[in-house]
């Protein structure tokens, strides 16, 4: 009797892996079984939406109505899930408990916690090989939680693992500041959580530095204030690389997003109650120890009082070291896919249209990989939540064999800005022309920043 052999499924009954659990990873795999095909999500996290855990305190710019994706929607509705007040704006902590977490529970055990993926490539072949390469399946490398390697097949990688594990750093050139790293016990790259009593203490009474120009640093000077009524000696550094101008704060009344809008005259009211004090045309080289302090140093040798600590909020950038064995097309500059960074890059314009965009906009020479998502944007600053709901609708069609529905635009936005960045924006000059805020903009989600849990209402 011969020795039976087991059968090798071809790759197309392989899963599609998804990295991420998060708002955009989750909505991938929805739509994926929209289309039933085989899936697989892997987070690296405890639970569901775990990055978005961390900023549970921050709410959102936009309403329930637009953070839910449609075909999210869909698998929760039999469930008996009751979809928020689609007026209301969540928190991050909201967000994840009441859609993210309930969504990752219906996909069962197609969703798997504790996983790291440590790299991706092609089956028998490193990044260098041509032969037979577009026919071979992926190899997903895994390690878990207690440090258990193994490797899974897949017929295709969407990556939807964001950029919140890797905040930029403070010096001006995109590196570590001289002496940042021997410093990091009194400088966070969050913000930060008042509501938490030993957060709280880490920043009473104290001088702080803010470094960044975003609605995040908006949001860090704004809860300083606050802190500052409270507790004496509580005040706020504010270093900005541009110079201040009419909207340096954003778009204030004039914005189509209140909360945001608001924001922005939050920390504008900082600076001028003296809870905060703005240093513009500062480009940080060095950080260096001044007794239990620090002092910041610029690229033209200004060299700042001292302060208690430092709170960098210069955006965030992808992890793409576990990709390197696959053939990427990222553009030099924002590490974006080549055809969708001209749409976002802030070297160009301080604010622009990025029309809902998918499959070919998010495609690379390695065929069946796709970078969605916050990470999709690489370094650009700014990424619309419903935009990514439609980029993981469009890429799930492909992958079915629906070139039609896959090329079709089924989102309608209104131009939004595009905003800020590490190019002229950032010269002193240059400020009053690039319109440091941004535009009026839909209302739409800006992930992981938003006002204080105490603002009630607004958008993005």
């Amino acid at each position: 009797m011969a020795a039976s052999v087991d059968r090798v499924p071809t790759t197309d009954q392989l899963p599609v892996v998804v990295i991420g659990a998060g708002p955009i990873g989750l909505a991938a795999a929805a739509h994926l079984v929209e289309h039933g095909i085989e899936h697989l999500v892997l987070e690296a996290g405890p639970a569901a939406g775990s990055a978005v855990r961390d900023w549970s305190h921050v709410r959102l710019f936009s309403p329930w109505g637009e953070v839910i994706d449609p075909a999210a929607e869909k698998l929760l509705a039999p469930t008996g899930w009751v979809r928020p007040d689609t007026s209301a704006y969540p928190t991050g902590g909201d967000w994840a408990e009441r859609y993210l977490q309930p969504l990752a529970d219906v996909l069962g055990d197609k969703v798997r916690y504790g996983i790291a993926v440590t790299g991706v490539a092609r089956a028998g072949r490193d990044r260098i090989v041509d032969s037979g390469r577009d026919e071979q399946p992926f190899t997903v490398h895994l390690q878990s939680a207690d440090g258990h390697e193994e490797r899974i097949t897949a017929r295709a990688v969407i990556d939807a693992s964001g950029t919140w594990s890797v905040p930029s750093p403070m010096g001006a050139d995109g590196l570590p500041a001289l002496g940042e790293k021997t410093a990091i016990d009194h400088i966070a790259y969050r913000v930060p959580d008042l509501g938490d009593a030993a957060v709280r203490a880490r920043y009473a009474g104290k001088r702080t530095a803010v470094i960044g120009s975003g609605a995040s640093a908006f949001t860090a000077l704004a809860l300083l204030a606050d802190l500052a009524k409270e507790n004496d000696g509580t005040h706020a550094v504010w270093i900005l690389r541009r110079g201040i101008s009419d909207n340096t704060y954003g778009g204030g009344e004039a914005d189509q997003l209140p909360a945001r809008g608001a924001l922005g005259l939050r920390a504008k009211a900082a600076v001028e109650a003296g809870h905060a004090s703005a240093v513009t045309g500062f480009r940080t080289r060095a950080v260096e120890h001044d007794g239990d302090r620090l002092a910041l140093v610029a690229e033209d040798g200004r060299r700042l009082d001292p302060v208690d600590e430092v709170i960098v909020l210069t955006g965030f950038r992808p992890d793409l070291s576990f990709l390197s064995e696959l053939r990427l097309g990222l553009d030099e500059r924002l590490q974006a896919p080549t055809s969708l960074a001209p749409l976002i890059d802030p070297n160009v314009h301080s604010c622009g249209t990025v029309y809902p965009h998918g499959v070919n906009e998010l495609s690379h020479p390695e065929q069946g990989v796709y970078l969605v998502g916050m990470k999709s944007y690489g370094r650009a600053p700014t990424f619309l939540a419903m935009t990514g709901y439609e980029q993981v609708r469009s890429i799930a069609a492909a992958i079915a064999g629906d070139q039609e529905a896959a090329e079709r635009v089924e989102l309608t936005l209104p131009e939004t800005g595009v905003c800020g960045g590490a190019g002229l924006f950032d010269e002193p000059e240059n400020a009053e022309q690039s319109g440091g805020g941004c535009c009026a903009a839909p209302a739409t989600l800006q992930i992981g920043i938003g006002s204080p849990a105490t603002v009630t209402s607004g958008g993005c």
